[in-house]
């Protein structure tokens, strides 16, 4: 899928978790928490996608995800995308194919995502203030670049990295540690497997159960549904109706969620 649907998919999924939580199991959060968890899931719907480097002299090219910071990001998604593709060279058996690039390699298996979501709370544990600052300052990015991508296409990097550094503060000075800080691996953990889902939904699909072979020579098999069901990216169905649908499960989520905690501030009881 292409990165806006990525990163939709990604709030989607976190606010309609937020709501089975208060629904079901009486968990509630803050509007501040819901909204920084939010950003994290969808931030880390389009984190696989670093594995696509562009031309970093000229800030040009990669996914949306790399475009997010200028040449900055960019240089990021070059390193990760040769790290990607030494990891498959160095993983991959007989009848795997030989490969010129990273792309839907590393980045896109559950390791990856456990990792990142257990790195995540790592940090923040490990750094404090500096490491949960840095964290919210690229995800909230990465999520106004995918979610905001009209937006953000004329707006700039500039402006995205200034709001960034914004609202990472802003949420910073809000968010409950103790509850928080290790909602942000969660989040980004999640938003990375839905990554997944959404890839798998295509034709290329992911190796998603890497690095399990799966016999007849192969570790790196693209794992996805069949070609004849599978969606076209950048396709119609993609751009409006999946777009449709996860705008429409993300705002409905939302009201149901910040209507209780309006009634619940002012006391009101239904």
């Amino acid at each position: 899928m292409m990165g806006p649907q990525h990163a939709l998919s990604g709030a989607a999924a976190w606010l309609a978790g937020c709501w089975a939580l208060d629904q079901f199991a009486g968990y509630e959060q803050s509007p501040v928490a819901i909204a920084v968890g939010t950003a994290m899931c969808a931030g880390g719907a389009l984190l696989p996608d670093i594995d696509i480097s562009g031309k970093v002299t000229k800030n040009k090219g990669g996914a949306t995800v790399a475009r997010t910071f200028g040449v900055f990001s960019l240089f990021v998604a070059e390193v990760v995308e040769k790290f990607s593709l030494g990891v498959y060279t160095a993983t991959r058996l007989s009848k795997d194919p030989k490969r010129d690039n990273g792309h839907r390699t590393f980045t896109h298996t559950l390791p990856f995502a456990a990792l990142i979501g257990w790195g995540t709370g790592a940090l923040c544990d490990a750094f404090g203030k500096w490491a949960v600052l840095g964290i919210l300052f690229f995800m909230i990015g990465l999520a106004l670049r995918g979610v905001f991508d009209e937006w953000a296409d004329k707006a700039g990097w500039v402006v995205i990295t200034l709001v960034s550094a914004g609202a990472a503060w802003f949420a910073f000075t809000q968010l409950d540690s103790d509850r928080g800080y290790p909602m942000l691996g969660v989040a980004i953990g999640l938003g990375c497997v839905m990554h997944l889902f959404g890839d798998m939904i295509t034709k290329s699909g992911v190796p998603i159960l890497w690095p399990i072979p799966t016999g007849k020579g192969r570790m790196w098999r693209m794992i996805g549904i069949n070609d004849n069901w599978a969606i076209k990216v950048g396709g119609k169905f993609e751009t409006i109706w999946l777009r449709g649908a996860f705008t429409v499960i993300a705002l409905a989520s939302a009201a149901a969620l910040l209507g209780r905690a309006i009634l619940h501030r002012f006391n009101i009881e239904i």
